[in-house]
C-alpha cells in the first residue's frame, strides 16, 4: 500500500502522504516506515536543498488509528511496548527535524494529534487559510496526552501557560489563532501554500529548531519558577476536583511538561514516552476511546440501520404535547432544519410550548453562537396548534404526553384518525412498553419508541425502542429521523423501563436504601460524584422529583400485580410522598432544602427519618456498590435480550444517565474490573445486602470463562 509519493524539483523533495486505502490519512506503522525512508533520501542525496511534507487530501494527517489503539489495549500490550510505540515516533520526528537539512510542513486541512506533531518536528509550519485547516493536539479526550513530542515541543515554542490550556483541553484551533499563538509560522491561500513552502526553502531556511540552539530557553520560564508554579499547582487541584481523580489523562500531561521541560529536548522526549506508556497501557483510555469515539462514531453513523430500506427525510414532524419533552423535541427538529407542528389541548399551551425554543434562540443570538435570521428562520419552522387536523401533512408523528397509558392512546387515536397510514408513531416514553402502548395504534409494526432526555436541547442521546411487532423498516425510518437531528441512537427492545429508565432507576433506588440503612447522606452523594456519577442518588431524586419515582411505582404494581417485586428504595419514596409531603426540587423540597437566593443543602430532617449508624461503610465502599448495581442490572438487560449490542449499552449509560465515562460504560466497567472480580463483588454485596445482588448463573458462567461482553474491535473495510 503507498502511503507517501515523492517529486524532486529544483533541489527540493516534495513528500505528498495520500493513504490510498482511507478516505483521510492516519499515522500507521506503514506511513511511518515510509517517512523513514523519505528521511533517509533527503539526508542521503547531496544533491536535494530541503523537503516540503504536505498531504494528497484535503486533510493533513488525523492523528493516529483509534482503532489500532484499542486492540493494543485488549491484545495485553505491556508498558514496555507501549513506551516503545511512542519513543518509536519520538526517535523519527526526532530525526527529521536534526537531519541537517530544512523541511516545511505545507498544512493544507486538518492536522491533529500524531500528525500535527509531524508539522512540529518541522522547521516551518505554514498553514492554509480557511475553516478546514485546523491544528491541535486533542489527545487528552480520549484519555491520552501527544505521545509524539507534543508535550515538549509545544512549550518549547508558546511557553508553559499557553501549552498547559491547548494540551489540558484538547482544543483546536484554526489559521489565525494558529499564527497567533506562535504554532505555525505563516498562513495562506491553499493555492499558493506550496509556492510559499518553496520560496521558504530557496531563501536559506534553517534547518535548526530552536530548542537545539545552545542559548535556548523556554519562553516564559519553566517550572519551578516562582511565577509557575502555582499554574501547576492550580492545574493539578482543579483536575482532581473535575475528574475526582478518576482520569488520569491530565495529571500526566502536566508531569510531562513540568519534568520535560526541566530536561533537553531528548531527554523530555523520553520522560513523554514514559507517561504515554502508563495511560495507552491502562484501562481508562481504552475505555473512552471504544465507547466515545470508535462506538459513538458508528452509532452517529447509523450503523444500527437495517439495510435494504431506503433513506428517508423528515420533512415535518408533529410533536403531540408540548410540555418540557415536548417543546425540546420541537427545538431539536427545527434545529435540524425539520418544520414542526406542536400540538396542545389549548392554543395558549401550544405557544407557551414554542416559546420555549424562542428563548433558547435568544440567548444563542445574545452569546453570538447563532445569527438573529437564522435563530427566526428556525422558529418559524415551528407552528403550535390545538387542532389535529393540522397533522394531516406530517412525516412523523412524535408523541410527547404525560406517562398515562389512557391519555397515550386517546391522542394517538386522534392522531392515526387524520394522518396517512404509511406515517410511523414515535412515543417519547420512558418507562411504559412499547408493545403496551402500540396497541392502541391501528399499525403497531410502524410504531415505534424514542426515548428523548431532558433537557433535549443538550442531552445527545435518544433511545430507539422496538416493540414486538415494530418492522425493521419501521427502525429504519427512525434511524434516519434521529440522524436528521445529529442527536447519538441506541437501539434496544422493549421492556419496562427499557434500558436507561431500567438501570438509571436501580442507581437511584440504591441511594435511598443505603439511606433507610443509615449510611450518611452526605457520604452516599460525595461517594457516588467520586465514583464519577454527575450527581448523587438523592440529589437525582430531587430532580425528576420524588412524586415521579412514586408515580412509577404504582403503575408498575398496577401492571405487574402478584409478580411486582418491590423497588430498593419502596418505602423511602412512599414515606416521602405520602407522610412527608416532600416531593422534589420543583416542589421546593426533598431530600434537599432549596432556600431562596442560596445554594442548596441536604435536609437535615434526614437524621430524624433515617437514624445514622455507628459504623459507616468507606467511601469506596459505597461508590462500589452503586457502580456495581448498575452495571448488574446491565447484565440482566443483556440476559433478557433488551440490549442486543454491548456498544449500546456502553454509550446509553454514558450519555443517557452519566454513568462515569471513565469507565466505558456499565458494561466496559465490568471488563475493567475484571469478570471474576465483578462477580465476587456481587456475592459479598448479596450476603450484605439482599438478593437484588445475585448474579445469574449465565453471568458466573461467563466469568468463568474468562468470555468479554465486547469483542475485538473490527477495522472497516478498506480498498487497496
Amino acid at each position: 500500500m503507498q502511503t507517501i509519493t515523492t517529486t524532486r524539483d529544483g533541489g527540493i523533495l516534495t513528500l505528498t502522504i495520500d493513504m490510498t486505502d482511507r478516505p483521510m490519512n492516519v499515522l500507521t506503522d506503514q506511513l511511518l516506515a515510509d517517512l523513514g525512508t523519505a528521511i533517509e533520501q533527503l539526508t542521503g542525496d547531496a544533491s536535494l536543498k530541503g523537503a516540503i511534507i504536505t498531504s494528497g487530501k484535503n486533510s493533513f494527517i488525523a492523528g493516529a488509528d483509534i482503532m489500532d489503539m484499542v486492540n493494543a489495549f485488549d491484545d495485553g500490550i505491556t508498558l514496555a511496548q507501549a513506551y516503545e510505540a511512542s519513543h518509536k515516533v519520538n526517535r523519527l520526528y526526532r530525526r527529521l527535524e536534526t537531519c541537517g537539512k530544512p523541511v516545511v510542513a505545507a498544512i493544507n486541512g486538518l492536522a491533529l494529534g500524531g500528525g500535527f506533531e509531524l508539522c512540529l518536528a518541522c522547521h516551518y509550519r505554514i498553514i492554509a487559510e480557511g475553516s478546514r485547516s485546523t491544528v491541535g493536539l486533542p489527545e487528552v479526550k480520549i484519555g491520552l496526552l501527544p505521545g509524539g513530542g507534543g508535550t515538549q515541543r509545544v512549550p518549547r515554542l508558546i511557553g508553559i501557560p499557553n501549552a498547559l490550556k491547548m494540551l489540558t483541553d484538547g482544543r483546536q484551533v484554526g489559521p489565525d489563532e494558529a499564527l497567533k499563538l506562535g504554532l505555525v509560522h505563516e498562513k495562506a491561500a491553499p493555492e499558493g501554500l506550496l509556492v510559499l513552502a518553496r520560496e521558504w526553502l530557496t531563501s536559506g531556511g534553517s534547518a535548526q529548531q530552536p530548542w537545539d540552539r545552545p542559548d535556548f530557553k523556554v519562553p516564559g520560564g519553566v517550572g519551578p519558577e516562582p511565577s509557575l508554579a502555582p499554574l501547576f499547582t492550580a492545574a493539578a487541584a482543579l483536575a482532581a476536583r473535575d475528574t475526582q481523580r478518576n482520569l488520569p489523562a491530565v495529571p500526566a500531561i502536566l508531569s510531562c511538561v513540568y519534568e520535560g521541560t526541566l530536561l533537553p529536548i531528548d531527554a523530555g522526549l523520553r520522560v513523554e514516552s514514559r507517561y504515554f506508556a502508563q495511560l495507552l497501557a491502562g484501562p481508562v483510555s481504552r475505555n473512552l476511546m471504544r465507547t466515545m469515539f470508535v462506538n459513538k462514531g458508528r452509532a452517529d453513523k447509523l450503523a444500527r440501520r437495517p439495510a435494504g430500506t431506503p433513506k428517508s427525510t423528515v420533512k415535518r414532524v408533529a410533536v403531540l404535547g408540548a410540555g418540557m419533552m415536548g417543546s425540546g423535541i420541537a427545538y431539536a427538529s427545527a434545529i435540524g432544519g425539520i418544520e414542526v407542528v406542536l400540538l396542545d389541548t389549548s392554543a395558549e399551551k401550544a405557544a407557551h410550548g414554542k416559546a420555549y425554543s424562542e428563548g433558547l434562540l435568544r440567548k444563542e443570538v445574545e452569546r453570538g453562537r447563532r445569527a438573529a435570521e437564522e435563530a427566526q428562520a428556525i422558529l418559524e419552522r415551528i407552528r403550535p396548534t390545538r387542532r389535529f387536523e393540522d397533522l394531516a401533512d406530517c412525516d412523523l408523528i412524535i408523541e410527547a404526553v404525560f406517562e398515562d397509558r389512557t391519555l397515550k392512546a386517546e391522542v394517538t387515536a386522534k392522531a392515526e384518525a387524520v394522518t396517512r397510514d404509511c406515517i410511523v408513531f414515535a412515543s417519547n416514553t420512558s418507562t411504559l412498553p412499547i408493545s403496551g402502548l402500540a396497541e392502541a395504534s391501528k399499525h403497531p409494526e410502524r410504531f415505534i419508541g424514542l426515548h428523548f432526555f431532558s433537557p433535549v436541547d443538550k442531552m445527545p442521546l435518544v433511545e430507539i425502542i422496538l416493540g414486538r411487532k415494530t418492522s425493521s423498516e419501521t427502525l429504519a425510518h427512525a434511524l434516519d429521523f434521529v440522524g436528521q437531528i445529529k442527536k447519538t441512537p441506541i437501539v434496544v427492545n422493549d421492556s419496562r423501563g427499557f434500558y436507561t429508565s431500567r438501570v438509571f432507576g436501580v442507581f437511584v433506588h440504591e441511594g435511598l436504601r443505603m439511606l433507610e440503612e443509615g449510611v450518611r447522606p452526605a457520604l452516599i452523594e460525595n461517594a457516588a460524584r467520586m465514583g464519577g456519577m454527575p450527581v448523587g442518588p438523592l440529589a437525582v431524586s430531587d430532580e425528576v422529583s420524588i412524586e415521579l419515582l412514586w408515580k412509577v411505582i404504582l403503575q408498575s404494581e398496577s401492571d405487574l400485580g402478584a409478580a411486582y417485586v418491590k423497588a430498593a428504595g419502596h418505602a423511602v419514596v412512599e414515606r416521602f410522598v405520602h407522610r412527608l409531603k416532600r416531593l422534589g426540587k420543583r416542589f421546593g423540597a426533598g431530600f434537599y432544602d432549596y432556600p431562596p437566593g442560596a445554594k442548596k443543602h441536604l435536609w437535615q430532617g434526614l437524621a430524624e427519618q433515617y437514624a445514622v449508624q455507628a459504623c459507616q461503610p468507606t467511601a469506596a465502599e459505597v461508590k462500589t456498590r452503586l457502580l456495581t448495581i448498575q452495571a448488574l442490572e446491565t447484565v440482566r438487560c443483556v440476559e433478557e435480550g433488551v440490549i442486543m449490542d454491548p456498544a449500546d449499552a456502553d454509550l446509553g449509560s454514558i450519555l443517557g444517565w452519566g454513568f462515569p465515562a471513565w469507565t466505558g460504560g456499565t458494561l466496559s466497567y465490568i471488563e475493567t474490573v475484571g469478570l471474576r472480580e465483578f462477580v465476587a463483588t456481587c456475592d459479598r454485596f448479596a450476603l450484605a445486602h439482599g438478593p437484588r445482588f445475585k448474579v445469574s448463573d449465565a453471568l458466573r458462567q461467563r466469568a468463568a470463562r474468562g468470555e468479554k461482553f465486547h469483542a475485538r474491535i473490527a477495522a472497516p473495510a478498506r480498498t487497496a
